[in-house]
């Protein structure tokens, strides 16, 4: 989501969320932004990969980490063969 209350020198920089993924923003959006250039370009389903977090990576059972498999164990327990 857009954060448009955070400094800019936070993106990239602090953990500062709880788990979202916030881009800077300009209260009430636009896509001049990271944030709008983002949505104006993403589908749901893009893959974002969140690389050098310190936290555990999200369960796959989660309904949000379907991604956090390898291909195979996910194939395994699907209807995909």
């Amino acid at each position: 989501h857009g954060n448009y209350w955070a400094p800019a020198d936070t993106f990239g920089r602090a953990n500062v969320s709880h788990g979202c993924v916030g881009l800077r923003d300009d209260k009430g959006g636009g896509s001049d932004t990271p944030a709008g250039w983002f949505f104006d370009r993403s589908l749901v389903g893009d893959v974002v990969e969140v690389v050098h977090s310190k936290d555990r990576t999200v369960a796959p059972d989660n309904g949000l980490g379907g991604w956090n498999m390898k291909w195979q164990r996910w194939k395994a327990g699907s209807a995909v063969k």
